[in-house]
């Protein structure tokens, strides 16, 4: 493998990044040790408020979000702040609501999180799709909309 190639989810990703005000990003991360936590609807609605709130306080600019059983995908704008601090906002507040809810301590997200700057070249309905359509490719269900986690800012 070429040695300027960064593995996917390594924290160099960190290296370097770049957060761009108004620039539309998909984002993904995944749940400590990829487990179900968000088989669980009270736990769910925590992240998809957490996500709400940030959306609803300027922080971003929410398009879509898909809660899958051990990640999130969403995909917003960056209204305020940089990627890091609203990724840390998210994880740290979903992180303390969510050990309540279970009774447990420690680490619920993973510690990086990938982010993906959607280009001029990409239709951003083709990132929605991708994102809306992950229950679907992962057999939980034949159709997304049958799927109770998710959120899409326009009608579809």
């Amino acid at each position: 493998m070429n040695g300027s190639i960064q593995n996917r989810g390594s924290k160099s990703l960190r290296k370097g990044r770049v957060s761009i005000p108004r620039q539309l990003y998909l984002i993904t991360t995944a749940t400590h040790k990829r487990e179900a936590l968000f088989n669980n609807k009270q736990v769910t609605d925590i992240v998809a408020d957490a996500l709400r709130w940030l959306h609803e306080h300027r922080r971003i600019d929410l398009v879509a979000y898909i809660i899958m059983p051990d990640h999130l995908h969403f995909i917003a704008g960056l209204l305020s702040g940089t990627l890091s601090d609203v990724m840390h906002s998210l994880k740290s507040f979903t992180a303390k609501n969510i050990n309540k809810i279970l009774n447990k301590e420690g680490a619920v997200w993973q510690g990086q999180y990938h982010d993906h700057a959607i280009g001029k070249e990409e239709s951003l309905e083709d990132v929605v799709y991708y994102c809306l359509h992950n229950p679907v490719r992962k057999g939980l269900v034949d159709d997304y909309r049958k799927y109770p986690y998710w959120y899409y800012k326009w009608t579809i």
